[in-house]
């Protein structure tokens, strides 16, 4: 089968420290043209991260009639912007989460793809990892009983005042950068949306974006889902979802390496068994599950129209706090 050309706009550090080695080993996808506004830039970054073509702009990538399709992983503040020229030029397009900075930018995002008919995936790595599929069929066999209650902690530190994610004008903060990943596991559990949200954050003073934030979804019928993120935390992340006859954990949710099985720990009166899941590279799963929807013309693994509820929870968050009061989630 002849490979994808794949061309990416940005010297992304996350694509040189995820994406990357696991596009080399590929069937279908082969990373061929790599945009920077600064050129110089780029031909430093293809020495390590090897590209067959670069560009000094987006745009020349955008219009090289040998690109595939595009990968987005450009500051926040950028996507909307780039994933409408990338439509423009016809190409299919996976954007990094979040895929905008509001819902009502994230429904014009679909709707501007869906009349250029190109298509569009926010790029949810972890719903394509074995564990994340497994733990699921868990979840949906009633294996823990009637699924009630969710929680997240995803934690890093990162105090660099020139990193985007601590930037407000670029959509910095932790929320959007992981928040996001909070919301939409426990949409993913709970195979349902939440009614209503509160969220209480804490702002760093000089960046300005938000540091921690702690949060919690009402999914109605007593179900609900809780969580902690934060960029100026130790490094942490872990998800557990109780219900009503057992739990189930994930030990490494989301940064998972790809040389090792995920482990998920299912709990019960009949005691604590481990179940590992295969070994693979989620971003590898992704980037070619994508593909396939490009070369068989079918609809995006994950639909655009989950990347707009999930904006739309962001959104009654952020809403949340500036009324410090419950918000009802608009879909």
């Amino acid at each position: 089968m002849k490979k994808l050309r794949l061309g990416v706009l940005g010297c992304s550090g996350h694509y040189a420290l995820r994406v990357a080695a696991p596009l080399k080993n590929s069937k279908i996808v082969e990373p061929y043209a790599l945009a920077s506004r600064d050129i110089a830039k780029a031909n430093e970054f293809i020495k390590t991260y090897h590209f067959s073509k670069t560009y000094g702009s987006y745009e020349e990538l955008l219009n090289d009639p040998d690109v595939d399709f595009v990968y987005i992983p450009l500051p926040n503040n950028l996507h909307l912007e780039y994933i409408k020229k990338a439509a423009d030029a016809g190409k299919p397009v996976i954007c990094e989460k979040p895929l905008c900075l509001n819902a009502p930018e994230a429904k014009e995002a679909a709707e501007y793809c869906q009349k250029k008919s190109v298509l569009l995936m926010e790029a949810f790595m972890y719903r394509f990892h074995p564990q994340w599929i497994r733990a699921k069929q868990i979840v949906l066999k009633c294996e823990i009983g009637d699924l009630l209650s969710f929680n997240c902690h995803f934690s890093y530190m990162n105090r660099d005042a020139d990193n985007i994610r601590n930037k407000p004008e670029t959509g910095g903060g932790a929320i959007y950068d992981i928040g996001c990943y909070a919301v939409s596991t426990a949409r993913f559990f709970f195979n349902m949306e939440p009614v209503r949200a509160i969220c209480i954050l804490i702002r760093d003073k000089a960046f300005k974006t938000d540091i921690t934030a702690s949060g919690i979804l009402d999914f109605n019928e007593g179900k609900t889902s809780t969580f902690t993120v934060s960029t100026q935390m130790c490094p942490h992340q872990r998800i557990t979802a109780f219900g009503t006859k057992g739990s189930l954990s994930i030990e490494i949710p989301f940064n998972m390496p790809p040389n090792i099985p995920g482990k998920i720990t299912v709990s019960d009166s009949a005691g604590e068994r481990v179940i590992e899941s295969e070994i693979a590279d989620q971003y590898l799963l992704q980037f070619e599950a994508f593909a396939e929807s490009v070369i068989k013309k079918t609809g995006a693994p994950t639909p655009v129209s989950d990347a707009i509820a999930n904006m739309s929870i962001l959104d009654a968050l952020f809403k949340s706090v500036k009324t410090n009061n419950w918000v009802k989630i608009k879909l």
